[in-house]
């Protein structure tokens, strides 16, 4: 009888495969049949077929002749269509690109995890050109949260397949693209680990750009460890930095500025869950305001967000030509909206952002780390956001108000799962660190993630 691989973690298959109880053949197969059979199709925009069985035999042959090139030999990886994949076009969650010239080459990291020895499965939905906190795409269908047991839920954008892959149990990662959130809202609301690192950790050779100040990328994955092992690849590296201790000794700082407001009661009643759980535990945990998140709303206020005004440079002629007609209507209104940046407000958007990163990192203890819920709500209803766009609009900006926060102050952040809140859906504790402290990130994720998701 078939054993069922399926909604494993890497660690898990991991074992598996490198003990010579699967093969990297049989978990392609496995994968390809479960995804054309899975009941939503509209989870990947693209299968690997030929490529993944290739690689798979690959890797196959790499074991029997004990050359396996590490834990990740063998693993299947879904790619968010953003990233290059040679020989064909990166159509970026768009129509409008599906002619566009494919690509000569794989992007950077694409080939830094085919050389880990993963194996590239396909390619996975997303808001088009990744700008919506949401996930919904009316060129590829939405996917749905495979969490929601009440009514069709929005998955969380802007990586959106990339988070109900995983969820789904049709791969055990996905790599995810987070300019305000993309990575960490979809993984908190299915329930899963999603890293955003520092931004430059990895390079961005080869993937359609958002907002290039802000834009960085993750791994969405079942695990913390699963994560840790991913990030190392991307980096083209085989061993981690990061060392499993205890949760005693971390210290957290909750921010009672903006991050709680308007939180629906079962997010703050998992939230709090989670500290009372940490504090047992020994990890530090206070409580302060953080007057530079009310000025960063306020810059956006008076000048436009930067993603907008980076965005809007992105795609000006797109926008002012037939393209437009064909693309996304709210992300073409939200877009346009960087027509009204000056240049003189853009440049005092990044005056005032340089400020207010040394602001925060100046109130934060030497091993202090940030934490709130990743998202004020879990995930809401599909229908309504179709039908109405200014609820749409509405929803959206509350989605990626708190995550928005950690991609303008420059943060490395992880949301962990924990808990569930309205409806049963999960909740996503967010923990963050000032750029380039992700090692020290993901020690602590690694050490608080099972208290955090008791």
């Amino acid at each position: 009888m078939t054993q069922n691989h399926l909604g494993k973690s890497i660690a898990q298959l991991s074992v598996l495969i490198q003990s010579g109880n699967l093969d990297p053949v049989e978990l392609v197969e496995e994968s390809l049949d479960a995804i054309r059979s899975h009941r939503d199709q509209a989870i990947f925009t693209r299968l690997l077929d030929d490529r993944a069985k290739d690689e798979a035999a690959a890797s196959s042959k790499r074991l029997r002749e004990g050359r396996s090139r590490g834990l990740l030999e063998g693993i299947p990886v879904a790619w968010k269509d953003l990233f290059d994949i040679a020989g064909l076009p990166t159509t970026a969650g768009s129509v409008v690109l599906a002619d566009a010239t494919p690509a000569q080459a794989d992007a950077d990291v694409v080939k830094a995890l085919k050389a880990a020895g993963m194996i590239a499965i396909g390619r996975v939905n997303m808001s088009e050109f990744a700008f919506s906190g949401l996930g919904l795409n009316p060129h590829y269908g939405t996917p749905l949260n495979p969490r929601a047991s009440d009514e069709p839920r929005i998955p969380g954008g802007s990586s959106s397949g990339s988070a109900v892959a995983v969820a789904s149990g049709l791969v055990p990662v996905s790599i995810g693209t987070d300019t305000g959130g993309s990575v960490r809202i979809p993984s908190a609301f299915n329930g899963l680990v999603g890293y955003k690192a520092s931004r430059g950790r990895y390079s961005m050779a080869g993937v359609f750009p958002l907002a290039t100040s802000l834009d960085s990328l993750g791994p969405l994955t079942r695990t913390v460890q699963d994560a840790i092992w991913v990030d190392a690849a991307m980096r083209g590296g085989t061993t981690s930095d990061v060392a499993r201790v205890t949760a005693s000794g971390f210290s957290l700082v909750v921010p009672t500025t903006i991050v709680m407001d308007d939180a629906e009661e079962g997010v703050i009643r998992a939230f709090e869950a989670a500290l009372v759980r940490l504090s047992a535990a020994g990890v530090k945990v206070r409580r302060a305001a953080f007057p530079a998140f009310d000025s960063l709303f306020q810059v956006m206020a008076e000048h436009g967000p930067l993603v907008t005004a980076e965005a809007f440079a992105l795609h000006h002629r797109r926008l002012a030509g037939p393209e437009a007609q064909a693309m996304d209507r709210r992300v073409v209104a939200r877009t346009r909206l960087g027509e009204k940046i000056t240049l003189v407000s853009y440049l005092e958007i990044l005056k005032v952002r340089e400020q207010l990163i040394k602001e925060v990192q100046s109130m934060l203890g030497p091993n202090e780390l940030i934490a709130h819920p990743s998202v004020a709500h879990v995930a809401p209803t599909l229908a309504p956001l179709e039908a109405d766009d200014d609820l749409f609009v509405k929803i959206n900006f509350k989605t990626l108000r708190n995550t928005l926060i950690g991609n303008f102050l420059d943060w490395c952040g992880v949301s962990l799962p924990c808990g569930n809140g309205g409806a049963g859906m999960p909740v996503g504790f967010l923990l963050s660190a000032p750029k380039g402290q992700d090692e020290r990130l993901l020690t602590a994720a690694l050490a608080l993630e099972e208290i955090v998701a008791a």
